[in-house]
């Protein structure tokens, strides 16, 4: 795996990440957005994380250290997955 299939994967799964949420916000125009901005909000701050790290590597072993990005790429997806499903519930719940 080299850096660039790294910052590639980074992008792409962020990205699908914020295009579901916009998508609902979109598609349900009278919910409050509020919630799901502030989701955004993480997604893009993770994305700016992860590439700086991505861009200033540990000057130790570099495979470990492109392990542990794209580990926390997944984690950190994965939280945020489970909120923007709450939220959802939450607001599909009070319509």
């Amino acid at each position: 795996m080299n850096l660039r299939d790294i910052k590639k994967d980074i992008e792409y799964l962020i990205g699908e990440f914020i295009d579901d949420c916009t998508l609902f916000v979109t598609l349900n125009p009278s919910r409050d957005s509020e919630k799901i901005s502030s989701i955004i909000d993480e997604a893009v701050d993770l994305y700016n994380n992860l590439k700086d790290k991505v861009n200033h590597p540990g000057d130790n072993n570099k495979k470990a250290w492109y392990d542990g990005i794209r580990k926390e790429l997944i984690e950190k997806l994965d939280e945020l997955s489970e909120k923007l499903s709450s939220t959802i519930i939450e607001e599909t719940k009070e319509a």
